[in-house]
């Protein structure tokens, strides 16, 4: 499906191709499961198959339409015309699977893990090199927004995708990321702001870095923040919070 500029989105091409990705997520027949930047419904149609409820996001009136024509034949899905940035999300359990636009990537994973009720599972097609930076304990750069979410989740890449499987095919390697929330969690939800804004400082300005207690938590002073593991992070938190 062609996209206008703005809207810009690479689509998988092959719908058996995307039926056997959504069985890797291990979607069950009363999970409610939505599809974000769902375009024509290729993705929806894949987990319609297999969900109790599907709600399909789509901002582009023209593809919104075509996708309420596709879906018609779906008693499951509901399909809703919003931005996927600001679209309400349930309060029940919920999972997410969506092939969404790659410049948008760090919007969503932040809206949906710091939301209220934040899903039990997100499933992304996203940048190769955007889904390293959230993997901890791998040998890439682990970036700020893999520590601002990993008390409370877990990331891992399930599958490297080829630049034929979309259209138009991307310039850069994309992966099928997913992101499960912890059943117990590091943290507790009441100290996400204050953790979140710890790790931000220290990422993006040495001298906050460089003031916090380290040592005190057995840090050796010399590793930067992309060095330090979760673990570290939290132990660094509570000391100085306590």
């Amino acid at each position: 499906m062609r996209r206008l500029h703005q809207y810009a989105q690479h689509f998988l091409r092959n719908p058996r191709f995307v039926a056997e990705l959504v069985a890797k997520a291990g979607i069950a027949a009363d999970d409610v499961v939505y599809d974000l930047g769902a375009g024509s419904g290729t993705v929806t149609s894949a987990l319609a198959a297999r969900a109790r409820t599907v709600v399909a996001v789509e901002l582009e009136p023209q593809a919104a339409t075509r996708l309420r024509l596709n879906m018609a034949g779906h008693a499951n899905v509901t399909v809703v015309e919003a931005d996927i940035l600001a679209v309400p999300l349930p309060t029940e359990p919920y999972k997410v699977f969506a092939n969404i636009p790659f410049h948008i990537s760090s919007k969503v994973v932040r809206r949906l893990t710091e939301a209220d009720n934040p899903p039990t599972d997100v499933y992304l097609i996203v940048q190769k090199q955007f889904a390293q930076k959230l993997v901890l304990n791998n040998n890439h750069f682990t970036g700020a927004l893999a520590m601002m979410i990993a008390p409370w989740f877990v990331a891992r890449i399930v599958q490297p995708l080829r630049r034929s499987d979309f259209s138009p095919q991307p310039a850069v390697g994309t992966v099928l990321l997913h992101i499960e929330r912890r059943k117990q969690p590091l943290l507790s939800s009441d100290h996400a702001t204050a953790y979140r804004d710890l790790i931000a400082g220290c990422y993006h300005d040495p001298n906050i870095f460089a003031k916090t207690p380290r040592q005190k938590v057995g840090i050796d002073t010399s590793r930067k923040p992309s060095q330090l593991a979760v673990g570290e992070w939290v132990g660094l938190y509570h000391a100085m919070h306590r």
